[in-house]
C-alpha cells in the first residue's frame, strides 16, 4: 500500500462506488422498464430497444451478470476500505468498525438507493443508453453465470420452487387501469372511448335499447291516410311495423321507399305498404351490447327488436345506439328525448329529468352512483323503491342525491327532480 498514493487508493473507491451504481441502476431500469413500449419501439426499428429485448428475453442471465458483478464489486470495496484502515490506523477495532460503517453508508447512499430511483424514474431512456454495456457482460462473464445459474437451479429443483412460473396474461380491468393512467399519453377522447369499450362486455342490449313506449312505429292497421300522415312527420329512415298492437311486428319499413310512392299518383293501399317490408329482426333481452356488435357485422342488420322471454317486445336497438356508447352522442336526438346537456345539475344543485331516462346515463353525466343491477330507468327505480305507484308527489333519499317526484301520468312516474346532496 506505501507504494500507492493515497490518492489513487481513494480513486479507486470511488470507481469501485461508481461501478456497484451502474450495477443499481442497471437492475432497477431493466425490471422497471415497459416491455411493451419497448416493443413498440423496436417495431418501429429502434436498435437499442431491440437490443434491450433481446436481454430481457434472458432474464436469467441478465440477473445473474448484473448481480454477480453488483456483489463482487461492493466486496472489493469494503476489502479496499479495510486495508486501508489497517495500513494507515493499525488493527484498531474501532478503526475497522469506522471504515466498514463508512463504507456500508457510502455503498447504500451512492451505490444503492440513489442510482436505483434515477433507474426507477427514468427506465427507458437509462435501459435504451446501457444495453449495449450489458450486452458485452453477458459475453465476459458467461461462464462464470452460467456456473452460478446452474447451483441456484438445482437449489429451486431440491426445493420444488419452479425456474420459470407462468406469465398470467393481462385481464380486462388491468388493461382499463392502465387506460385510466395512460396520463397525457393517451388523449382524453380516446381515453374515454376505450373505457367505453371495455364496458360493452359488461351491459346488455336492454341498457341502450329505446323503451317499447319510446319506439315509433307503424301500425297497419289504422286509415292509410293516418298512415301517410304518420310517414310524412316520421323522424326515422326506418320505422317497425306492427298490426293492431306493438307485439305483432310483421316487419321493418324504409321510410324512404315509402315516400316513392306517394308520387304514383294512384291510391295507396295498406298492401303497397306492406309490400315493401323486410323481415323484422329479434333479439333476446340479455344479449350483450358487444355481442350484439358482432351479430349486426355478421347479418348485415342496423335495427334489432328487442323481445322478453315471452315474446314480447321490451324495446329497440340500433347499430347508432351501440356506437354512441362508445364513441359518446353523434346523432340528432329525437325530439322529447334527453340529450347530454339537459344532464347537469343547476345553480340549486338541482335536475329536471323525465322518469324514462337511463340510469346509466344519470350516473355516466351527473356523477351519480344509482343502482344498475335492477331497473334501468329512473321511473322503474323509483317504483322498485316505493312497491307502489304514488299518488302525489313524495321523495326518497338515493345513492348521494334526493330523488322528488314532480308529475305524475298515466301509472308513471313523468318527471323527477334530483336534488345534489
Amino acid at each position: 500500500m506505501d507504494a500507492v498514493p493515497i490518492w489513487a487508493q481513494i480513486l479507486g473507491l470511488v470507481v469501485l462506488l461508481l461501478i456497484s451504481g451502474f450495477f443499481s441502476i442497471s437492475e432497477t431500469a431493466m425490471m422497471a422498464l415497459s416491455r411493451y413500449r419497448i416493443r413498440h419501439m423496436a417495431s418501429a426499428g429502434n436498435r437499442r430497444a431491440t437490443l434491450v429485448l433481446s436481454l430481457l428475453e434472458q432474464t436469467e442471465r441478465l440477473l445473474g451478470v448484473i448481480l454477480l458483478g453488483n456483489n463482487l464489486v461492493n466486496t472489493a470495496t469494503s476489502a479496499l476500505a479495510a486495508t486501508f484502515a489497517i495500513h494507515y490506523f493499525g488493527e484498531n477495532e474501532y478503526a475497522l468498525a469506522i471504515a466498514s460503517t463508512a463504507v456500508a453508508f457510502a455503498i447504500i447512499i451512492f451505490a444503492e438507493l440513489t442510482p436505483k430511483v434515477i433507474g426507477a424514474s427514468y427506465p427507458e431512456r437509462i435501459a435504451l443508453l446501457i444495453a449495449p454495456v450489458l450486452r458485452l457482460l453477458t459475453i465476459v462473464m458467461n461462464p462464470l453465470v452460467w456456473l452460478t445459474n446452474l447451483v441456484v437451479r438445482r437449489l429451486l429443483r431440491l426445493l420444488r420452487v419452479p425456474e420459470k412460473p407462468a406469465e398470467n396474461a393481462i385481464s380486462a380491468e388491468e388493461l382499463r387501469t392502465i387506460v385510466l393512467e395512460g396520463g397525457n399519453f393517451i388523449p382524453q377522447k380516446h381515453k374515454s372511448i376505450l373505457l367505453n369499450l371495455f364496458g360493452l362486455e359488461q351491459i346488455s342490449v336492454e341498457d341502450v335499447m329505446t323503451p317499447r313506449a319510446q319506439i315509433e312505429a307503424l301500425n297497419l292497421a289504422v286509415p292509410v291516410e293516418e298512415i301517410v300522415r304518420e310517414l310524412t312527420t316520421c323522424y326515422h329512415n326506418k320505422l317497425p311495423v306492427y298490426e293492431g298492437e306493438i307485439n305483432r311486428i310483421v316487419g321493418i319499413l324504409h321510410v324512404r321507399k315509402a315516400m316513392a310512392l306517394f308520387n304514383r299518383g294512384d291510391e295507396l293501399t295498406v298492401e303497397d305498404f306492406r309490400a315493401l317490408l323486410t323481415p323484422p329482426y329479434f333479439i333476446p333481452e340479455d344479449t350483450g351490447v358487444f355481442t350484439q356488435l358482432q351479430y349486426f357485422q355478421e347479418n348485415h342488420e342496423r335495427l334489432g327488436i328487442i323481445v322478453d322471454e315471452y315474446g314480447e317486445v321490451q324495446g329497440l336497438v340500433t347499430l347508432e345506439d351501440i356506437i354512441e356508447e362508445m364513441i359518446g352522442e353523434f346523432t340528432t336526438s329525437m325530439p322529447g328525448a334527453a340529450r347530454a346537456d339537459s344532464f347537469c345539475w343547476n345553480g340549486n344543485g338541482e335536475c329536471m329529468l323525465e322518469g324514462a331516462t337511463s340510469l346509466r346515463e344519470i350516473n355516466k353525466h351527473l356523477g351519480l352512483d344509482l343502482p344498475l343491477d335492477g331497473p334501468k330507468t329512473l321511473n322503474g327505480l323509483l317504483l322498485e323503491a316505493l312497491r307502489d305507484i304514488p299518488e302525489a308527489n313524495v321523495a326518497l333519499k338515493m345513492k348521494g342525491c334526493v330523488v322528488e317526484t314532480i308529475q305524475l301520468q298515466n301509472q308513471a312516474i313523468k318527471v323527477v327532480k334530483l336534488i345534489r346532496i
